[in-house]
C-alpha cells in the first residue's frame, strides 16, 4: 500500500521484541452507489472485493493484487467531487484494471458486469468472429 493510500507503521511486539509493519487505511467511505434500477446503496468494499475474487477464481492472481486494485479504485472514488456514483462507473474502473492484470478475469468480470443477453453479445464484446462448436465434447 503506497503511503498516499494509507499509513505504514513499524511496530514492535512487547512480548518478544520482534518488529513488524502494519498498514492502516480509512475504512468508512461515505459513498452511495446508484444501482441500475436507480436505488441507492452504501458503498461496500467487501462486495467489490468479492466480485473481483470471483472473476479471478483459479487464476494466478494473488489476493494482495486484488486488494491493491480495490485500494486504487477507492482512492479514485475519494478524489471525486460527489458522494454518489453509478455502479457502472465502478464496473468500468474494475474492467480497465483487470484487463491489465489477467485477460480471463477481465472477461469473467465483464460477462457479469455487462449483463449480456446471450452468447452472441459476449462473442461480439470479446471480438470472437467464430461460433464455438458446443458439441465438441459429445460423442
Amino acid at each position: 500500500m503506497p503511503d498516499a493510500d494509507g499509513v505504514r507503521r513499524r511496530r514492535e511486539c512487547k512480548k518478544c521484541g520482534k518488529r513488524f509493519t502494519t498498514h492502516e487505511r480509512v475504512v468508512n467511505i461515505d459513498l452511495k452507489i446508484i444501482k441500475k434500477d436507480g436505488h441507492l446503496e452504501d458503498y461496500n468494499r467487501e462486495k467489490l472485493v468479492k466480485g473481483i475474487r470471483k472473476a479471478c477464481y483459479k487464476r494466478m492472481i494473488e489476493m494482495e493484487k486484488v486488494e491493491e486494485l480495490v485500494d486504487e479504485i477507492e482512492m479514485k472514488l475519494l478524489k471525486r467531487q460527489t458522494t454518489e456514483i453509478h455502479s457502472r462507473d465502478i464496473g468500468k474502473m474494475v474492467l480497465s484494471r483487470l484487463k491489465k492484470i489477467d485477460e480471463l478475469a477481465f472477461m469473467r468480470f465483464a460477462s457479469v458486469y455487462m449483463d449480456f443477453d446471450d452468447a452472441n453479445d459476449f462473442r461480439t464484446f470479446i471480438g470472437c468472429p467464430v461460433v464455438i462448436n458446443q458439441n465438441k465434447n459429445k460423442r
